[in-house]
């Protein structure tokens, strides 16, 4: 039997965090074993997520309890050599202006420092349509794709704010479709001695 790709998600302090257990459902629907990492912010938008039995979801929180001294695991490097993609699902423009200069304040933005270039990190962009449009954002988002992340374009839709417009992540069936592509690319390009 095959065994399980392995895909990290990561979500920020966006309300499209509220998809998460549906994309963590459609993923593993594929034979794909799937942890989650989370921003403090993210877990605002998860008081109430409803994931699969047995599907991981850590934070900083967990990270700080597991290192108490020399020899103790580093959770976020753990996780960076784990993945076969990591899913950056939605990214916020927090996290987008974080990941852009390259700062690492918590978990999910030490695994993307950490990340194995060679290996793909896809992200989803998410947030209000003036933020999208600030003149700030469009350099940020080249900049990560010349690093050679994916990006999976946002869409125009009613947004949770009201506005209609630009900056909404894209629908989790997009999502999925993408990483398994990337999954199957990574998987077809790779020596069998350099993957886990």
């Amino acid at each position: 039997m095959m065994s399980k790709k392995k895909v990290l998600v990561g979500c920020t302090g966006s309300v499209a965090t509220i998809k998460l257990p549906q994309l963590v459902q459609n993923l593993s629907q594929h034979n794909i074993e799937v942890r989650i990492v989370v921003t403090e912010r993210a877990k605002h938008f998860l008081k109430d997520a409803q994931l699969p039995p047995g599907c991981q979801m850590l934070s900083d929180t967990v990270e700080w309890a597991a290192w108490q001294g020399r020899g103790d695991p580093v959770l976020h490097i753990d996780l960076a050599k784990w993945a076969d993609v990591f899913l950056i699902a939605p990214l916020d423009a927090n996290t987008l202006g974080k990941l852009a200069s390259g700062i690492c304040d918590n978990i999910l933005t030490c695994v993307a420092r950490a990340w194995d270039p060679a290996k793909p990190l896809l992200f989803c962009p998410a947030m209000n349509t003036r933020m999208w449009e600030h003149p700030v954002t469009a350099p940020q988002v080249a900049l990560l794709k010349s690093w050679g992340y994916k990006e999976v374009p946002c869409i125009s839709k009613a947004l949770m704010c009201g506005d209609t417009g630009i900056g909404g992540m894209a629908e989790v069936d997009t999502i999925v479709q993408t990483t398994l592509r990337w999954l199957n690319h990574w998987d077809a390009y790779t020596p069998l001695e350099t993957r886990r």
